[in-house]
């Protein structure tokens, strides 16, 4: 069975987030996520103005990616009730963030889906859809470009790269094909050519290696697009990917682990270190648990100094709480760094 399907069809030891967090405390490292902070004069990191508040909506996707740190999939039930969404919406009537950020699994596959944009955009806020692309190729959820242009959500489109091989070796055979088809529809609704319709493509690495240059590799990525299959976009972001849940699982798997963290450590950037999104961005879990950013959620390292549900929202006490760091957040401060808006500097 290729690494792939065994992937898909069992859970790993590295599964849970405890077991995580102990794998990761394992490895030997020259330094600490805190030291490095405290070189920096950052530590404790604390946050700065609430800018988005970003809502993981479900786990449930209709792909199971081998580097998806969410561990998404058909399989997995958890999924936002309306009741959590209304206490999101108002906790956002409090604040002054300007994005909410909907993300999953796949965010479209939850019922409440279409009612939350219609709720957010009607207090004029701006939305961002992060979108797999192949789940807008499905017949329920054909209509949503439409939908996504009628509201004018940001999409934010998640693709491992502008050729087919290496696309499908990371997220399964056909899933370049249906991408390509899916940002078809979305530029022929205006995507990608209208400047209110913005469209941004999304890539991380293959393998073991951080991204390359995301201003060069965003120019590259337009040209080929077009010249392929006259796709355009608006921007590219370039992810790190995070030593967490399922790459994690490779990471430890392919004997990577090690040698990966050490090269995140070693490529830490104190500029990037300084912009990292926990500081503007408060993440909401499918079951109204707050956490620093989407990657702890994942790890269940919920916020501290604060409470810890969106029933018991504070903005209060949430802008004087300390962001909850560890090993995994080498990841968002490697080189150029690497955020839900691509690389920070």
């Amino acid at each position: 069975m290729n690494e792939r399907l065994s992937l898909l069809g069992q859970k790993h030891p590295l599964a849970s987030a405890l077991a995580q967090r102990a794998r990761l405390a394992e490895v030997p490292l020259q330094r600490e996520f805190e030291q490095c902070l405290r070189a920096a004069e950052l530590f404790p990191l604390q946050p700065t103005a609430l800018e988005i508040l970003q809502l993981n909506v479900g786990r449930m996707c209709n792909q199971t990616c081998k580097h998806c740190h969410v561990d998404a999939g058909p399989d997995r039930r958890e999924v936002m009730s309306r009741a959590t969404m209304e206490l999101c919406l108002r906790a956002l009537d409090r604040i002054g963030a300007v994005t909410v950020d909907i993300t999953g699994g796949a965010p479209e596959l939850n019922p409440d889906f279409e009612w939350l944009v219609q709720e957010v955009r009607a207090r004029g806020r701006h939305v961002i859809d992060r979108c797999n692309l192949t789940i807008l190729e499905t017949p329920t959820h054909r209509h949503l470009p439409a939908f996504f242009r009628d509201h004018q959500v940001e999409v934010v489109a998640s693709l491992p790269h502008y050729r087919e091989s290496s696309t499908d070796a990371q997220r399964g055979e056909g899933v370049f094909a249906r991408s390509i088809q899916a940002l078809r529809a979305l530029n022929e609704v205006g995507y990608g050519r209208v400047p209110e319709l913005r469209l941004v493509l999304v890539t991380n690495p293959v393998g073991a290696f951080l991204p390359a240059a995301q201003a060069s590799l965003e120019r590259e990525w337009k040209r080929e697009l077009e010249r392929l299959h006259g796709v355009r976009f608006d921007a590219l972001y370039c992810l790190t990917n995070m030593p967490i849940s399922r790459y994690l699982d490779w990471l430890d798997h392919s004997k990577n682990l090690e040698r990966y963290l050490e090269a995140l450590l070693s490529a830490f950037n104190p500029q990037a270190a300084a912009g990292v999104m926990c500081r503007n961005t408060l993440s909401v879990g499918w079951d109204g648990a707050l956490y620093d950013c989407d990657f702890n959620q994942m790890l269940e390292l919920p916020v501290h100094g604060a409470p810890a549900h969106i029933r018991d929202f504070d903005p209060i006490a949430l802008a004087q709480r300390d962001v909850v760091t560890g090993r995994h957040c080498f990841g968002c401060t490697a080189g150029a760094g690497s955020s839900c808006g691509g690389a920070v500097v």
